[in-house]
């Protein structure tokens, strides 16, 4: 891909080299940004977003991208020690996703990094770049956020070490933690460093976490407290571990914040602050609105980055999410309650796109974290207040909840008015639940179908992803995901609308193997059910353990964290390939060994379901 920077001056990134910051009359930054991933002037990634928030407070901020931390750590020193902090970030992902596949095999590409070069960051940058920085700078203070220390802020199951580790932040050489999206709890940091508060004494700030003293933490949980099962405890009793997370889960996806956790280690504590709500179409706007080049740094000039490649003509609509999927961490970075941003600020953002040298006329997604989540949430915020459910739409839609498209179509049709868009796609994943939610009120449902039929008829880039995850109600019930069947009318809705319009879409479902509560002979029905709708399927993966979720709670102790029931999960490596043959059916490879199951398991009608001709 290539791309055109002559419109651009040097000076239009922020400077990550000495030279660029000389080019804007600076001697010296406030704040040096370290990142993981490269670096690309764009909203999508954290790095630049916090740079640019902090810079429009009036901050002097550096980024350097990607640093050789196996040199003689020059990168680490090129700026010199900031007058207010070093920050941190792993990058857009967790390193570990980053680099392994689900069987801990080192991926051989690294889709933040030009040329998609694998290496060029090391396992827990978090961990590595704060060592590295208090080494040279004993008395400055480090902060790390992002999405890595974000779902290790407390005590969490390392799946790729097989190990309980504790607090990131006993781990790292920080002396703060900023956890979920960062733009307010960074500028707030900011403000108290630049009126010469110390760092030590920050202790109070919304969403951040800090370590002190043992005899600081509350006897016991009251109404501002609640103090967990210690490390000492959860490393002898995981069960412990898995009750934990209902507390941590629970106050994450507070409307009002929640309550300040407290974890015992030894002659310390780790204390999490409570998250700030939700913001506001204005806030989030605020941080949109920035004056970004949408575009990677000079530096990689020549070079693709793909996850840049794949978002660059895109726009987010909102953040959030109440879907409380049990293997999902969206919540505990980005909070239950939606931040959805003014259709001014999103009609901005696409007239930018649309004035790229490259865009051919076509927005690839109008999305966010789940697609149709767009300005939706509680019709009675009291409710809301009240209601500690980790998701909105499990076991059922929630009554009190807004299930309106409208303003979601009102987007679609404004950006497709647009005379340099041919066509506007919805490339994330949709909900179908949810915009199939019958709620009584005719109008209202009336809307919502017309959705399903607009999406599907006029924003479908060929392909609509959707995530049913499985097809048993065992396995759902856990996931946290709806029956099947809704699945299954979701599809007949699609191929309806396919077969009136002349088109030939394809409907490309998500499913997840050896999730906890999965049994051998689900995938064995998953596979039977699939094949009855003619999927071959494609977009199929292993259940990886990350951080901070429900099922990695269970995969970790055995036991629910809502329930303390004991939950099956496929932890063996033989006991997972068991269960992810069944994906692949229709390959010849895996018919004996398939056969041999299925009749060990005394279900041979399967394999004449399986096995018999597939009549398309």
């Amino acid at each position: 891909m290539s791309i055109d920077y002559n419109h651009l001056k040097p000076t239009d990134w922020l400077p990550t080299t000495v030279k660029e910051m000389k080019a804007r009359g600076w001697e010296e930054v406030d704040v040096v940004l370290f990142s993981g991933d490269a670096y690309v002037d764009h909203p999508s990634f954290g790095a630049a977003v916090i740079g640019r928030v902090l810079e429009a407070h009036g901050y002097k901020v550096a980024i350097v991208p990607q640093p050789n931390w196996q040199d003689d750590l020059r990168d680490f020193r090129k700026f010199g020690r900031p007058r207010l902090f070093f920050g941190i970030s792993a990058g857009a992902m967790d390193s570990m996703v980053n680099h392994y596949t689900a069987n801990r095999r080192l991926r051989s590409e690294d889709a933040y990094t030009a040329g998609g070069r694998h290496g060029q960051r090391p396992d827990y940058p978090t961990i590595v770049y704060s060592e590295i920085l208090r080494k040279l700078y004993p008395d400055a203070p480090i902060v790390v956020g992002g999405i890595e220390p974000s779902l290790r802020r407390l005590s969490h199951y390392d799946y790729w070490q097989d190990r309980l580790r504790p607090s990131i932040l006993l781990d790292c050489k920080a002396d703060i933690l900023l956890y979920g999206m960062g733009e307010r709890n960074t500028v707030d940091l900011a403000a108290r460093l630049a009126a010469g508060e110390p760092i030590s004494h920050i202790t109070d700030l919304r969403q951040s976490v800090v370590i002190r003293p043992i005899d600081e933490m509350p006897a016991a949980s009251d109404d501002s407290n609640i103090v967990l099962s210690s490390w000492d405890e959860c490393r002898k009793v995981p069960k412990k571990q898995s009750l934990n997370f209902r507390h941590i889960e629970q106050q994450s996806n507070s409307l009002g914040g929640g309550l300040t956790l407290w974890q015992a280690y030894g002659e310390v504590a780790v204390k999490v602050n409570p998250m700030y709500p939700a913001m506001k179409p204005g806030e989030i706007d605020a941080a949109f609105d920035l004056p970004y080049t949408r575009l990677p740094h000079p530096r990689y000039k020549g070079k693709e980055i793909p996850a840049y490649t794949m978002i660059r003509h895109s726009v987010n609509l909102h953040r959030g999410c109440f879907g409380g999927c049990a293997f999902c961490t969206i919540s505990a970075h980005q909070g239950k309650f939606i931040a959805s941003r003014s259709a001014e600020s999103i009609m901005r953002e696409v007239e930018q796109v649309t004035q790229m040298p490259d865009f051919k006329g076509y927005i690839s997604d109008l999305g966010g974290p789940s697609a149709n989540m767009y300005a939706l949430g509680g019709k009675d915020l009291s409710i809301c207040a009240r209601c500690m459910k980790p998701s909105c739409l499990h076991p059922v839609v929630c009554p009190n909840l807004n299930t309106d498209h409208s303003a979601l179509l009102d987007i679609y049709h404004r950006v497709d008015a647009l005379k340099a868009v041919k066509k506007s796609f919805v490339g994330s994943g949709v909900r179908y639940d949810l915009s199939m939610h019958v709620t009584g009120d005719s109008k209202l449902d009336a809307v919502n179908r017309r959705y399903n039929r607009e999406l599907i008829a006029d924003h479908v880039s060929g392909r609509l992803k959707v995530a049913p995850e499985h097809t048993e109600d065992g396995v759902l019930r856990i996931m946290r995901k709806p029956s099947f069947a809704l699945f299954e009318k979701f599809n007949k809705i699609f191929d309806d609308v396919n077969r009136s319009k002349g088109l030939k879409q394809q409907l490309i479902p998500y499913f997840i193997s050896s999730h906890p509560g999965c049994h051998e002979i689900d995938m064995a029905e998953l596979a039977v059910k699939t094949k009855a709708l003619n999927f071959h399927l494609e977009q199929v993966q292993d259940f990886t353990p990350t951080p901070m979720t429900v099922a990695t709670e269970i995969y970790y102790s055995g036991y629910h964290p809502y329930t303390g029931e004991r939950v099956f999960t496929a932890v063996k490596p033989q006991e997972k390939l068991a269960q992810r043959k069944y994906f692949f059916w229709y390959d010849r490879t895996y018919r004996i060994d398939i056969e041999r199951s299925l009749h060990k398991l005394h279900r041979p009608d399967l394999i004449a379901k399986l096995f018999s001709k597939n009549k398309r």
